[in-house]
């Protein structure tokens, strides 16, 4: 019972982990190809976040080392000077 218990919590997590890399890897493309102000792609990295930790609560650092520097490069290849 523990060991289907322990299943399901791992199955869970995957799907939370899948749909974060699904919600980033989306956001990262709408920011290189649609026709997005700076403002609207700093809004859509808030709102990616935002998701990110309602997902995994208390990782908001783990998003800042992981995700916010992939998400600066782009807006800054994007936009062509440096995301702060």
């Amino acid at each position: 019972m523990k060991a289907e218990i322990e299943k399901r919590e791992v199955r869970e997590e995957s799907r939370r982990i899948r749909y974060l890399r699904f919600l980033v890897d989306f956001s990262i493309l709408s920011i290189q190809q649609d026709n997005l102000s700076l403002e609207a792609a700093q809004q859509l990295v808030e709102d990616v976040k935002k998701a990110a930790c309602n997902l995994f609560p208390g990782k908001e650092e783990t998003f800042e080392l992981i995700y916010r520097p992939r998400f600066n490069r782009v807006i800054e290849e994007r936009f062509g000077f440096p995301e702060g």
